[in-house]
């Protein structure tokens, strides 16, 4: 797969639709093409302490961030109809359908997999964990900042390269 966005969320509290970052690698001829981050006023607007310790961010950082659909509306025209692929895309996939829903935008076609595809292609036994920093490490990927949406979106566009 030579063309797609690689995405990747992160989320405020418990409930999907809190993203409060996201980013997006674009891979066009299988180069990097262009890059999107953005920070995201989260919906509800609520940090959990557990969450900013993972990906550090908190209502400091967002408070005067745009809302989602702004920001969706602008990933939309940055994607040009390109698929969508994510680490664990099931979870990317569940918060952008949830913040959708909650600001009356038509939700995405589903995502393809990095983590699926390498559990399919991958031995357990040689390459034990699929986590995105483990697939990276394993694969020779530069990868640094786990939980930064930009910085794990790059990853996963690397990893999708390989994979798909």
């Amino acid at each position: 797969m030579d063309n797609f966005i690689a995405i990747d969320v992160e989320t405020a509290n418990y409930s999907p639709s809190s993203i409060c970052a996201v980013g997006c690698v674009k891979i066009i001829d299988g180069e990097i093409a262009d890059e999107f981050y953005s920070l995201v006023h989260p919906e509800p607007d609520w940090y959990l302490r557990r969450f900013t310790e993972i990906h550090g961010l908190n209502d400091d950082d967002t408070w005067n961030a745009p809302p989602f659909d702004a920001v969706w509306h602008r990933i939309t025209a940055f994607a040009e109809g390109l698929p969508f692929v994510a680490h664990n895309a099931q979870f990317d996939h569940k918060c952008i359908s949830e913040a959708c829903r909650v600001y009356q935008l038509e939700p995405p076609l589903p995502f393809l997999c990095t983590l699926k595809a390498a559990r399919k292609q991958i031995p357990r036994y040689v390459c034990p964990s699929k986590s995105l920093p483990a697939l990276c490490t394993f694969f020779g990927i530069d990868f640094t900042n786990h939980h930064n949406a930009a910085a794990d979106a790059y990853g996963c566009a690397m990893l999708a390269k390989i994979l798909l």
